[in-house]
């Protein structure tokens, strides 16, 4: 069962709304969700909250130290606490997953986000759970750093939005370790397909390659 929820981002007003912060926004709809506050727990280096179901404590974390130094507080919360790698989920922006798309996935490799990177190094493994919240791509590999640092469209921010509202379907499931149920869940909750414009009457169509 899932112990250990994490929402990684920056601290600071001036990254709150920016790509990059995805997960502290998931971390912000469960906690409003399960009524909770977030409070600084400077032992764990992040805003915390904790809540029991079923007999288990259950954590949620946002770390305050920065990206790429996310694991100092994922590892210091879970080894105070006993936490097991597969009992934590990381919830975190992914640029090859676009916004309103959401992908739940267990261990392998960092690909090159900062956050899983240090939680990687601190934790000595990469199995732990994953929620890759899309926030697509900028299209060039050089604009990558400027664009999880800017706040999305307005468009793209209310995709990613909505994504979070369905992915919070499957806490119960993640709750109770039911894993391939969660996945099931967050895999199959698609965003509503746009309808397609009205055509009025007596307006013609010209084919196209595109």
């Amino acid at each position: 069962m899932i112990k250990l929820f994490v929402g990684l981002g920056n601290p600071g007003p001036e990254y709150e709304a920016t790509r990059h912060n995805a997960g502290f926004w998931w971390i912000d709809a469960l906690a409003r969700e399960w009524k909770l506050n977030l409070v600084p727990e400077r032992s764990y280096h992040g805003l915390a909250a904790r809540t029991s179901i079923g007999g288990q404590s259950i954590w949620l974390l946002e770390p305050q130290t920065f990206m790429n130094l996310s694991g100092k507080s994922v590892a210091a919360l879970a080894r105070f606490f006993k936490i097991a790698p597969e009992e934590i989920l990381v919830v975190h922006d992914e640029l090859d997953v676009v916004p309103g798309q959401v992908k739940l996935k267990f261990g392998g490799s960092h690909a090159g986000h900062n956050g899983l990177r240090d939680i990687h190094a601190q934790l000595g493994t990469g199995d732990y759970w994953r929620l890759r919240l899309g926030i697509g791509h900028p299209g060039v590999k050089s604009e990558v750093v400027n664009w999880v640092l800017k706040k999305p469209l307005k468009e793209q921010r209310e995709a990613i939005e909505d994504a979070i509202t369905r992915t919070l379907h499957a806490i119960p499931a993640l709750v109770a370790g039911e894993m391939e149920k969660a996945t099931l869940v967050i895999h199959t909750s698609k965003p509503p397909r746009p309808k397609p414009p009205r055509r009025e009457p007596g307006e013609g169509g010209t084919p196209a390659a595109t």
